[in-house]
């Protein structure tokens, strides 16, 4: 008789991670829990220590749980990219890139330390193997799927990936959640950015970073024909798209079309102004199909709640293939440096990278 399978579960003490493990339980595996501590005092090495954490008081949900401190790599490869990256005028994606650098990071050394089979959380999304591939599936549920934050993630990395929640929609999962006895059943979920309080993030970089306001205040807010028609607090305090709290009155309604932060400028326009109609990305992640080498047809997704769009991904010579242009079938509207350009067959993930330009001229 082979023994079960172990399986490392991300716990964040919510309804889905705990309903998560809880399935894993049901369906046969050996589970064992792993908090990762994100936002404690920072810590030199990767340790995994016994926790008390549990999900249920049913003893048939009483599993191990280790807590791992990453506070140190948090602050460097999540909060540091995310002041980064409003500092160079871009819109950054915290959540993509904790799920690469801290989340399946902590779990694969977990699994490595325990000697564990394989990984699991509580995503909204599917995994399926075809032709000796582990594909990357949107969630059941259209409302809650979160495959588009998982674009970074590696062949090697999903085929060792569990989602027990991928074939769930929300109700259903609370309705396992009453049934396990599972502590966080009725707990809300939190929309916001962890380490940012209220999610007001333009407070947060205004203490997070000392003396910011002071350097970037009194830059210009200049139209499509550079006309100068006012002046700004500082361009990380804007996003692409933004309307309000610009503080001009031109007669019509007018949005952030770019943010110059080498000139600490404002550029905005019309509705139409933000149209893309192509756009490079860089660091591309192909996990479903090998780095294409030819232009090819699919759809893409330039944010979280986007509707999948019709385009052209046409790869781009140097840096190894990292590169590609991609132009769309009818113009996307506020699409945003810093940003994941992710590309779907249908409901599946076939990669994605980073939006870097908006709108390029084209390359010789």
């Amino acid at each position: 008789m082979t023994s079960p399978q172990h399986v490392i579960i991300g716990l964040s003490g919510g309804v889905d991670s705990s309903t998560a493990a809880c399935l894993l339980v049901r369906q046969g595996f050996r589970v064992t829990g792993l908090n990762i501590r994100v936002l404690d005092t920072p810590v030199d090495a990767p340790v995994l220590t016994p926790s008390a954490m549990r999900v249920s008081d049913s003893e048939e949900f009483d599993f191990p749980v280790f807590t791992l401190n990453l506070s140190a790599k948090f602050a460097h490869d999540v909060i540091g990219y995310f002041h980064d990256d409003y500092l160079a005028g871009r819109t950054p994606n915290p959540c993509m890139v904790c799920n690469k650098a801290i989340k399946w990071f902590g779990l694969f050394e977990a699994m490595r330390q325990l000697g564990a089979d394989c990984v699991a959380t509580g995503h909204y999304a599917r995994t399926e193997v075809r032709d000796d591939v582990t594909r990357l599936r949107k969630g059941k549920d259209p409302e809650k799927d979160q495959s588009y934050f998982l674009w970074m993630l590696s062949r090697g990395e999903l085929a060792q990936t569990l989602f027990p929640l991928g074939g769930y929609t929300k109700p259903e999962v609370r309705e396992l959640a009453r049934s396990f006895g599972v502590h966080a059943a009725e707990k809300k979920e939190s929309q916001e950015i962890c380490f940012v309080p209220h999610d007001d993030y333009c407070a947060y970089l205004a203490s997070a970073i000392p003396g910011l306001e002071a350097r970037v205040a009194g830059g210009e807010i200049v139209d499509q024909a550079g006309k100068v028609i006012g002046h700004h607090r500082g361009y990380p305090f804007y996003t692409i798209g933004q309307r309000r709290g610009l503080g001009v009155a031109t007669g019509e309604p007018v949005y952030v079309t770019e943010i110059d932060a080498a000139q600490n400028r404002i550029h905005v326009g019309s509705q139409s102004d933000l149209e893309c109609r192509s756009l490079i990305a860089t660091g591309m992640n192909w996990s479903a199909v090998a780095a294409p080498d030819a232009p090819f047809e699919t759809e893409a997704r330039i944010r979280y709640r986007d509707r999948q769009s019709a385009c052209t991904v046409e790869p781009l010579a140097g840096n190894g293939g990292d590169r590609a242009r991609v132009t769309f079938r009818e113009p996307k509207l506020g699409v945003a440096c810093g940003q994941a350009v992710v590309f779907y067959d249908g409901d599946e993930v076939l990669g994605g990278g980073i939006i870097t330009e908006v709108n390029p001229e084209r390359e010789s």
